[in-house]
C-alpha cells in the first residue's frame, strides 16, 4: 500500500532513531537555526548492504527536510473545499435528524475538519501558495473524489430523520473515500515526502478510515 511504502521511504530520508524515539520528531524544529535534535544513539540508513552510521546531533542539526512539491501544493489546496463541503453537510442536522449517534459523529466530523482546515491554511500562508488552485470553483470541487453534486446537497436536504440518516451515512462513507483516494494520488504523484504533508496525509488517511468503518456500522443496524 503507497502509505506503508511512504512511511519507509520517508524513515529513510529523514533519518531512523533506534532506542531513542526520535522518528520524524527530527524536523520538529522546522527552519529554526537554535533548534538541535534530541540526544541519543541515532542512525542513518546506508545504501543497500551497506551498514548505516550513527549521527550526532550536530549532524542532525545540519540536515534539511525535504521542501514541499506541486502535489502537496495540489493536495492540501484541494482538501480545504473537500473539508468545507464535509462541514456544509453536518450543518444539516438540526432539525433533520434525532439520532444521538449520527449527531455525536456528525459533531466530531465538524471539529475535527474545522481545526484540519485552519491547519492547511496555516501551511500555505507559511509557504506563502495561495488557497485556491487550478479546482477552484464549485465546478472544480465537484470533480474531487467524493464531494457530492448540488443535486445530491440537495437530496440531503430535503431528507428527514431516519432518511436523513441513512443518507447522510451513505454520503458521508463516499466523501470519506474520496479523502483516501486524495491522499493515495498524493503519493502516487510524488508528493508526501515533505514530512509536515506526510504526516497530515496519514492522519487523514487513517482518521477517515476509522470513522468510514463506524459509519459503515452504524448503516447496517439502521437496516
Amino acid at each position: 500500500m503507497p502509505l506503508s511504502r511512504r512511511v519507509i521511504v520517508s524513515a529513510v530520508v529523514a533519518t531512523v532513531a533506534v532506542g531513542s524515539g526520535v522518528g520524524f520528531a527530527v524536523w520538529a524544529g522546522g527552519d529554526d537555526p537554535a533548534y538541535r535534535p534530541p540526544s541519543g544513539h541515532v542512525v542513518q540508513p546506508g545504501a543497500p548492504g551497506q551498514p548505516g552510521r550513527s549521527l550526532s546531533g550536530d549532524d542532525l542539526a545540519q540536515v534539511s527536510p525535504p521542501g514541499f512539491k506541486a502535489a502537496d501544493t495540489l493536495f492540501i489546496q484541494g482538501m480545504i473545499p473537500h473539508h468545507a463541503q464535509a462541514l456544509e453537510m453536518t450543518a444539516l442536522l438540526p432539525g433533520r435528524t434525532t439520532n444521538p449517534d449520527v449527531t455525536l459523529l456528525a459533531k466530531r466530523i465538524d471539529v475535527s475538519q474545522r481545526d484540519e482546515i485552519t491547519r492547511m491554511q496555516r501551511w500555505l500562508a507559511e509557504r506563502s501558495v495561495p488557497t485556491t488552485g487550478p479546482n477552484a470553483g464549485h465546478a472544480g470541487h465537484e470533480l474531487m473524489p467524493g464531494m457530492l453534486t448540488a443535486a445530491q446537497l440537495d437530496q440531503l436536504k430535503q431528507a428527514r430523520n431516519g432518511d436523513f440518516d441513512r443518507l447522510f451515512l451513505t454520503f458521508m462513507i463516499r466523501h470519506h473515500q474520496g479523502a483516501l483516494s486524495m491522499v493515495e494520488e498524493l503519493y502516487a504523484s510524488g508528493g508526501g515526502v515533505e514530512p509536515a504533508t506526510d504526516q497530515f496525509a496519514r492522519e487523514v488517511n487513517a482518521d477517515q478510515s476509522i470513522e468510514i468503518q463506524r459509519m459503515q456500522e452504524m448503516l447496517a443496524k439502521m437496516g
